[in-house]
This record gives C-alpha cells, sequence and structure tokens, in this order.
C-alpha cells in the first residue's frame, strides 16, 4: 500500500514539544490573571449552527467562515469568540449573575489567505464584563489593567495600551457634518501611518468630497500629542460643541484617571485619537496594544466597549466591554524575533528515575513519593544503555536524573544529577524531593518573553 505523505495544512499551526510547552506557560499566566479579577472559564462549542454564527455577519465574514453541511444541519466554526458568548448570555440569561465576567482561550477558524503570521486555526484569549441593562464605565479602565498585569508578567515592559473612544470621534465628526462619512473618514485615518498625512488629505477630499478646510481640521485633531493629562487638555477646548463629544470626553478622562489607580504606569498607556476600531461594533471605549519595539507587528490585543452584546438574539440590553489577545499570532511573532526565552525548562517531566537493578518496586515507590511532593515525574522502563537512557533525558530537556542501583537500595538512598551544571548528590528519597523542588525554582525563575 502506498503511503500518503503526513503534512499539516497551512494556516495551521503544529508545535513541537518544546514550542508547545511555553505556549502553555503563556496560557497558564493568562489563566492566572483573569482568574484573579474574578472572571470564569467558559468554553463555547468550536461548532454552531452557521445561522448563529452569522446573525450578524456580512459579506467578509461569510467569504471566511468554515461552513459544512452534516445531515440537514447547516453548520460552522467559530470565527471568534464574541459570536458564540453572545449566543451563550442571551440562551442563559436566567441562569447568570450580572454583572457576568468570563474568560475564554479558544481556537477559533478563518478561511482567509494564509500568510506569515496569520493563520486560518488560531487561539484567541478573551474577555468580557457583560451588563444587565447598564455597565459602569469603571469595567473600561479594569479591562486594560488586566492586560498590563498579564503581559508584565509575561516578560515585557515595552509595550503600550493606546485608548480612545468612538463617543469622542463621533462627536467631533458631528460637529464638522460629517456624520454620513465619518465611517469612510476613520478608516482613511486609519492609515495615517502607513501613507502619512498628505495622502490622507488627499484621499478625504478627492474621494469622499470633505472640503479642505475640514480635512485640515480632522488632521490637526488626530494629531494632538503629548502626555495624557495633555491631550485631555486639549480636548477640553472641544467640549460643549456636541453633546455625544462631552460623553466621550466625560468617559475618557474617567478610564484613563482609574487607569491610573489600578497600578498601570502612565509609560504603558496612552491617549490616541487615531483608534477607531470596529466602526459597526464598538460604541465607546477602544484599545489597541502595541510591542514598543516592533511597531510592524501592529496590534496585539485590542477591543473596547459595545452596547448590546446580544441584540440578534434577544430583546434584553446587554452592554459589555471586553478585550482580545490573538495568541496564536503574538507566539509566532515572538518566536519569530527571537523573544521567547530558551533557558526555561520546556520538558515534559522535571526528573527522570532510572532503575539500575532487576528490582522496579524501588523506583516505582521513589516515583511515587516524588509525585506525591508535586514533582513531575517519569519512570524510564526501557532495556537501553545507558548513555542512550541519558541521552533521552538531555534532549528533553529533563532538568534532574534519579539513579536508583543496588547499592542505592540497600543504603536507602538515591543518586541524582542536575543535568544543567552535571552536580551529582547522594541523598535520601526525602531529602531529594526538597532539593529538586528548591532547584526547580530558580530554574523556572524567569519569564518566558525576553525584551532584547
Amino acid at each position: 500500500m502506498e503511503k500518503l505523505k503526513p503534512r499539516t495544512l497551512s494556516g495551521f499551526m503544529e508545535l513541537l514539544p518544546a514550542p508547545q510547552q511555553q505556549m502553555e506557560r503563556m496560557m497558564e499566566i493568562l489563566r492566572k490573571n483573569y482568574a484573579l479579577f474574578g472572571f470564569t472559564p467558559l468554553d463555547t462549542p468550536v461548532i454552531e449552527s452557521a445561522e448563529v454564527l452569522l446573525a450578524k455577519g456580512g459579506g467578509e465574514t461569510e467569504k471566511q467562515i468554515y461552513r459544512f453541511q452534516k445531515g440537514d444541519s447547516d453548520l460552522a466554526l467559530r470565527f471568534d469568540l464574541t459570536v458564540p458568548l453572545a449566543k451563550y448570555v442571551a440562551l442563559h440569561y436566567n441562569e447568570l449573575s450580572f454583572p457576568f465576567r468570563r474568560f475564554q482561550i479558544g481556537k477559533v477558524y478563518r478561511g482567509e489567505r494564509a500568510q506569515r503570521g496569520r493563520f486560518r486555526e488560531f487561539y484567541q484569549a478573551d474577555i468580557d464584563v457583560i451588563g444587565d441593562g447598564k455597565l459602569d464605565i469603571v469595567n473600561d479602565a479594569e479591562i486594560p489593567s488586566i492586560i498590563y498585569r498579564t503581559f508584565r508578567d509575561f516578560g515585557l515592559k515595552r509595550f503600550q495600551i493606546r485608548v480612545n473612544n468612538r463617543k469622542i470621534l463621533n462627536g467631533f465628526y458631528a460637529m464638522l457634518g460629517l456624520t454620513e462619512k465619518s465611517g469612510d473618514i476613520m478608516r482613511t485615518v486609519d492609515k495615517l501611518d502607513k501613507i502619512g498625512p498628505e495622502k490622507v488629505k488627499l484621499i478625504l477630499v478627492e474621494d469622499f468630497a470633505v472640503a479642505e478646510s475640514d480635512a485640515d481640521e480632522i488632521l490637526r485633531f488626530i494629531a494632538i500629542k503629548g502626555t495624557n493629562e495633555e491631550v485631555l487638555a486639549s480636548l477640553e477646548g472641544y467640549r460643549g460643541r456636541s453633546e455625544m463629544f462631552d460623553r466621550g470626553l466625560d468617559e475618557l478622562t474617567t478610564v484613563t484617571k482609574y487607569l491610573a489607580d489600578f497600578g498601570v504606569p502612565a509609560e504603558n498607556f496612552a491617549v490616541d485619537l487615531t483608534i477607531a476600531r470596529g466602526l459597526d461594533y464598538y460604541t465607546g471605549t477602544v484599545y489597541e496594544t502595541t510591542l514598543l519595539d516592533h511597531p510592524e507587528i501592529g496590534s496585539v490585543c485590542s477591543g473596547g466597549r459595545y452596547d448590546n452584546l446580544a441584540e440578534y438574539y434577544t430583546d434584553k440590553q446587554l452592554p459589555g466591554v471586553g478585550i482580545s489577545i490573538g495568541l496564536t499570532r503574538l507566539f509566532y511573532v515572538l518566536g519569530e524575533q527571537g523573544l521567547l526565552n530558551p533557558a526555561l525548562p520546556t520538558a515534559p517531566a522535571d526528573v527522570l528515575i532510572l532503575p539500575m537493578s532487576g528490582d522496579l518496586a524501588p523506583a516505582v515507590a521513589l516515583a511515587t513519593t516524588l509525585r506525591d511532593a508535586g514533582i513531575r515525574t517519569q519512570l524510564y522502563n526501557e532495556q537501553k544503555k545507558f548513555k542512550q537512557k541519558i541521552g533521552y533525558a538531555d534532549k528533553l530537556g529533563i532538568p534532574y536524573v534519579v539513579f536508583l542501583g543496588e547499592d542505592e537500595i540497600k543504603a536507602g538512598v538515591v543518586s541524582c544529577k542536575d543535568m544543567a551544571t552535571g552536580a551529582q548528590q547522594t541523598l535520601s528519597p526525602a531529602d531529594v524531593a526538597a532539593y529538586i523542588r528548591a532547584g526547580l525554582v530558580e530554574k523556572n525563575a524567569g519569564s518566558v518573553i525576553l525584551e532584547k
């Protein structure tokens, strides 16, 4: 029979064991921080009714979605974690307590063209707070503070959470009488970093018939820079001309104040009037997070405030605020930039026990003792040469190897080798557990990401 050539589909990430352990470390940091703020874990189905997933979807969503028939059922793979959340909250509304705080780390699927750093199957890591009728603005500050703590625990320092408010933008364009063109204007302004102000102005004037004076005013407005206090002070000069603008400015001022109160340093967040995001979805605060030393990567974490999460499934008003990390893309980019810490252990076990006698009972008993002490322990039973056994531990990067021969069994001790230093000690079974635990604390002390 002719053998099939094994292959992984384009746009799908399949990691070897060591980088998979690095990814797992990042997920563990995410879970720890999300749980620290009182978010409950959620796991919605990967497959949903196509009707449910496409309730809000436009033409672009339908092009990207993986959709298929099974019997009479019209099914699709989820393309984000927000639409399944909306369905979940609408379905279980009477069983949930509000505000409902959930986190979810799961795979999503988009049938777009696979390219470097962009995948068809990828992990998203989301947090959302959903209110019943109303949701306090303080939540809009707490959400990015969680991202700050998470990125800090990853080992990142040089990142910035950029914050804006859609009401400010919508109110500003209303002042100029450009409400109907605001979507086109914001999409054009979003290209400012790529094409520069002159080309932005040209597109506004020639493609969207914006008066030159208005285009100049738009460019002046989005060019407002400085410290957060300075930007907010400049925005105060526009107050009183639009009720929506004033509401947005009040919200942005509150979010900025509470971000500082939540412990986010000024260098890690900035008011940025160019941030628009999700023109047909976000209605208030919006966020984008960038790595300052790698602006070419773009946003690695984004989100914002929305008025009604589940409007396509229920008449109940369910406002929310959330943020999403494209985890697979972030992991890929960090690896490509050489920022993942190679010194952290990536082995599936902390210690490998090598029985050196015919009687395996003492080795099995030792393995049980070490596991009871919380040490990940593998018992090597294969009949291989000693060099091959050590080579196995070395290739996997297992930090410690314990030898248990007849002499050790008679003396009631074990020989433990630190594979990194080559140091070998003879210890009692109780002492070897303490020795390994202490060593693991030191070996795991580094951060997942090392900024250069």
